[in-house]
């Protein structure tokens, strides 16, 4: 990994924060009972002394079925990205803090306007031993384009003119863009932006790719088996062999673990984490706020196109409870924005209180005496019952009547897109830009808590023409005060993502939300 000065010039916007060792306000990955030496991005990792090549780690993650592909563009669910993050390589990837760190691609620098980049490629090879080129880069980003397929990073690639991109060279990629975009690394980090070898399309019987780890087989539905790759760009991993397993129960994941079938058992409970933390017999680790936690409003229609009424809702919420009840602790509050400890985040706004009195009197002053409201909910995510129920007793405590619904786990998503008025809304780690983009600009696809403000597009282009990372950043924090004050997301917390591990199981970075470069980074692990 990169390990440059900060501000490094080839680099705009390449920064590394100090605040990640900050207890209790970091986004990160915990082995709690563990201490020791330097791991991926200089984080701390668990100890075990000098790391020791050899073995085979077995990982036990939640999957897709029969439908299951290596396809990393098809990539949706978490052992999706783990499998593709083995076998393949972004340009591109997310650190702890959620801003972009070179991968494949060794430098980036815009033109004046911003509207043009230019991608220097590292030396790299695909498993067949053929280097990665500009020609790949462009195969894979205009795969992900294809208007006739529904690959996942495509919405993040819009802003690409891939029609005037072009390689200067075997290593050198001058990107167009329909409009200034000073976050530019974010699309070459976006998930499911993988490069793979010019033309190819066969990724089931065997796939090749840049990453750490070689293929060996893959049955979909139950395991896949990868291979060190010794000639890998970054340092050949420790581990020998690789291999996912699929176990969808958290109780097969968790009993796999203590049972020693599995090392590594991904997405475990807040409850299964209490009962064996620090007990001896397996370790637990706690990606640290690694998921928003909220209530989405739509501001679009009644009773919540009246920011009054919103404004109220944001009063009517003890956090503190929400997470000791819905997370059973595991977590930390939120402050009604999104991205807690990621680059840009506001940090300096007052902490949002219960304030009864005063969400009565705004309720009154809109004309909301008496109010009733559905709130939709599902058992889809972890904590959304929970979280649904609490909530009801505390706006009851106002006068607010809250009915709770129950939707579909299977399509609980897309029926709370556009229906209803009140739903239960999560999410995972991206840049607080992405966020921005994706969810609250008037064309966002995902705009869940319909937020459509033409003033709220303009100062996002805006931030994209700054190209002054500090002033760039003073309009980021005027689009969320702006959410603070009157936005349709009521954040009540930030949930840990937990996984357990076998006693040893060695190398685990502490710092790395789920999706970011080091979560599920198997190359830099060992088996002590």
């Amino acid at each position: 990994m990169y390990e440059g000065p900060v501000n490094d010039p080839r680099f705009p916007g390449l920064r590394r924060r100090g605040f990640l060792a900050a207890a209790g306000g970091v986004a990160g990955l915990g082995a709690l009972a563990l201490a020791g030496c330097a791991g991926p991005s200089g984080d701390a990792a668990d100890g075990g002394g000098k790391p020791r090549r050899g073995g085979r780690l077995r990982a036990a993650f939640a999957g897709g079925g029969a439908s299951e592909t290596l396809d990393p563009h098809l990539a949706n669910l978490f052992a999706d990205a783990a499998r593709a993050k083995a076998l393949f390589d972004k340009l591109a990837d997310f650190g702890a803090d959620l801003a972009a760190e070179p991968r494949l691609a060794a430098s980036w620098e815009p033109n004046a306007t911003l509207d043009r980049w230019t991608v220097k490629l590292r030396k790299a090879s695909f498993h067949n031993g053929r280097p990665v080129t500009a020609r790949d880069v462009l195969y894979s980003f205009r795969r992900i384009a294809d208007p006739k397929k529904a690959f996942r990073a495509k919405a993040s690639l819009e802003p690409l003119d891939l029609k005037a991109t072009r390689a200067v060279d075997e290593r050198t990629v001058e990107f167009a863009l329909k409009r200034p975009t000073a976050e530019f690394p974010n699309l070459l980090a976006a998930f499911g932006a993988y490069i793979v070898p010019d033309g190819a399309t066969d990724f089931d019987t065997k796939p090749v790719g840049s990453g750490p780890f070689r293929f060996v087989s893959f049955t979909p539905g139950r395991s896949a088996v990868f291979r060190r790759n010794d000639d890998y760009w970054d340092g050949a991993p420790y581990l020998e062999e690789l291999e996912f397993l699929v176990a969808n129960e958290e109780s097969a994941r968790v009993n796999s673990l203590l049972g020693g079938q599995v090392e590594y058992a991904h997405e475990l409970s807040p409850t299964t984490a209490r009962a064996h933390e620090g007990k001896g017999q397996i370790e637990i680790v706690r990606l640290r706020n690694s998921a928003m936690q909220a209530f989405a409003m739509k501001t679009d229609r009644a009773p919540f196109d009246d920011k009054r009424v919103r404004e109220a809702f944001f009063l009517l919420a003890d956090r503190k409870e929400l997470v000791d009840g819905a997370l059973s602790g595991a977590g930390e509050i939120g402050n009604d924005l999104f991205g807690k400890g990621y680059e840009y985040y506001a940090e300096g706004l007052p902490q949002r209180e219960q304030d009864l009195d005063r969400a009565r009197h705004l309720l009154k002053k809109a004309g909301a005496d008496g109010l009733r409201v559905t709130l939709d909910t599902s058992a889809v995510a972890a904590g959304f019952t929970e979280a649904a129920a609490i909530f009801r007793d505390q706006a009851a405590k106002a006068g607010v009547q809250v009915k709770v619904a129950m939707g579909s786990k299977d399509s609980y998503w897309q029926d709370t897109l556009d229906s209803g008025t009140l739903c239960c809304y999560r999410s995972g780690a991206m840049p607080i830009e992405s966020h921005f983009s994706q969810r609250l600009l008037s064309g966002s696809t995902t705009n869940a808590t319909k937020w459509h403000h033409k003033d709220f597009d303009a100062l996002y282009q805006q931030a994209q023409s700054t190209k002054d990372k500090k002033d760039r950043a003073a309009v980021y924090g005027r689009m969320q005060r702006r959410l603070y004050a009157e936005g349709g997301f009521l954040v009540w917390g930030f949930a840990d993502w937990i996984l357990g591990t076998a006693r040893t199981v060695r190398g685990v970075a502490h710092r790395a939300p789920a999706n970011t470069l080091d979560w599920a980074r198997f190359d830099k692990v060992w088996l002590a």
